[in-house]
């Protein structure tokens, strides 16, 4: 049989080389054709807004306030769903009122359910109360809550229909000190972050004396009629206490002759917010009467209060609340009178900004590793973990090669010292500490690292660090090669 020709094959170590691929470089956009792609890209929905990182340490300085104090007065936490049955704001902020005419998200679901997006959280968390039969547990039950609502009204400063809230609610006791309690609670999250609050308050008493002063109420704007707005002229038989909650300007000056509600509350109402008071007082919590404040829901009854910043000018009610002793029953639970209050985060961040708060948390970074040079990148890879481990905050920036960038963006981040290791430290066993307020420089042993930056950091940050002008790379350093810019 014949056999085939043997072919010499030449063996070789030497792998084919790569192609270089040439990349064509597309052609520079001009002003107008950015402008237009621009416009053509997606935006957030009207009176919804995006909380962006340079804003989130204000926002986690204020949930975090009430955190703390939730701990300390005794509250748990409670978050029910964004969405409910539409029933359960009907029956409960009530079917006249704003919210309910014009104001809800609702819909109609696959299943033909109709659902609501939550307007306000109590009406959910009472139903929460009666389906898991929390009246079976020590009353009352005290809960907190911080999460998103949404009402589709007419987007205005600190107002959005995407609104962040948070709330202390009571369940389970119609004792007048719980009331001042509540009231205490919502004068202290200010006092803590540094504003200056007083309460307004007021009882629009129970439906015995709100029923003869409704129609005392009626009459005095109907004898007014040509002076109000439209929407006044509706609210005369579809919800009159909301007579006095109108701006409008012929409605105020009507409302200055009006009739006050703490004239017509019975003995039982008095008494109870006579007591309210006294406790405000031995509380030494600041308060102001107000005979024409009523909440804008069905369920208030008895003590009604908002919270106001001091001083000219503002007019913006930072939140508010009250009493709500028949919403439990109203919606099929055993009668169990309840108090609560609830302060819109959007308002306060925004009231917080414009008066040039500072936070002296501001989630920046202790400290900022920076690399030059593969080896050094591995060593802070591992470097990185054990700080994270012993709970110091650290930043990097790994996939940039240039020191200068790195240290540009320890500075922007607010960090307090970078580490900087390059080959020479890597082969002596040492790493640079930076302190990125003074600019001061010292070598450690990369084995000691851990407490000693544990020591530096024991003593207070500075408010505001100050920036290093970031000219060129510290002499010391030496790189395995060339230091590319970063291509991104």
């Amino acid at each position: 049989m014949p056999r085939a020709k043997k072919t010499d094959v030449k063996k070789t170590n030497e792998k084919p080389k790569a192609k270089a691929l040439k990349l064509e470089k597309a052609p520079k956009k001009t002003e107008e054709e950015i402008a237009k792609r621009r416009a053509n890209a997606p935006q957030t929905l009207r009176g919804m807004k995006d909380v962006l990182p340079a804003d989130q340490p204000y926002w986690e300085y204020v949930r975090e306030t009430a955190r703390r104090l939730a701990r300390e007065f005794g509250y748990q936490r409670i978050d029910t769903p964004i969405m409910e049955e539409t029933g359960l704001f009907l029956r409960s902020v009530g079917k006249q009122t704003d919210i309910v005419e014009k104001e809800m998200y609702s819909f109609v679901d696959q299943g033909e359910d109709k659902i609501t997006l939550r307007p306000e959280a109590t009406a959910a968390i009472v139903r929460a109360y009666i389906n898991h039969g929390m009246w079976n547990q020590p009353q009352p039950v005290k809960m907190f809550y911080i999460g998103p609502m949404f009402r589709h009204e007419k987007p205005q400063r600190g107002r959005y229909r995407q609104m962040h809230q948070a709330g202390f609610e009571v369940i389970g006791s119609d004792h007048p000190v719980v009331d001042a309690q509540i009231a205490q609670i919502a004068h202290l999250i200010f006092k803590e972050m540094g504003l200056e609050t007083v309460i307004h308050i007021n009882s629009i008493g129970d439906e015995e004396s709100r029923a003869q002063y409704k129609e005392e109420l009626v009459n005095h704007y109907r004898s007014n009629r040509s002076q109000i707005c439209e929407n006044c002229k509706k609210r005369l038989t579809k919800n009159p206490l909301r007579l006095l909650d109108c701006k409008e300007e012929g409605c105020v000056a009507v409302r200055a002759e009006a009739p006050q509600i703490v004239d017509y509350l019975n003995e039982i109402s008095k008494n109870h917010f006579v007591r309210v008071l006294e406790y405000l007082d031995e509380l030494e919590v600041p308060y102001q009467l107000n005979p024409y404040l009523v909440r804008g829901l069905d369920y208030y009854d008895h003590t009604v209060f908002e919270i106001m910043p001091v001083g000219e000018g503002n007019d913006l009610a930072l939140g508010g609340g009250g009493r709500y002793n028949g919403l439990v029953e109203l919606l099929g639970g055993e009668p169990a009178p309840a108090c609560g209050f609830s302060w819109g985060l959007d308002r306060i961040i925004l009231y917080m900004k414009e008066k040039d708060f500072e936070i002296e948390d501001r989630g920046e970074p202790d400290i900022f590793l920076a690399q030059l040079g593969e080896p050094a990148r591995r060593h802070m890879l591992a470097l990185f973990n054990e700080l994270r481990k012993e709970g110091i905050r650290t930043a990097e920036s790994f996939a940039k090669d240039a020191l200068k960038h790195q240290l540009e963006a320890a500075n922007k981040l607010g960090a307090r010292f970078t580490l900087i290791l390059g080959q020479k430290e890597v082969l002596d066993g040492t790493v640079l500490i930076r302190d990125m307020h003074s600019g001061i420089q010292e070598v450690v042993d990369f084995k000691k690292i851990i407490p000693e930056l544990k020591r530096k950091l024991a003593t207070p940050r500075p408010i505001r660090p100050k920036p290093v002008e970031v000219e060129s790379e510290p002499e010391e350093l030496e790189v395995e090669e060339d230091d590319e810019e970063d291509k991104e």
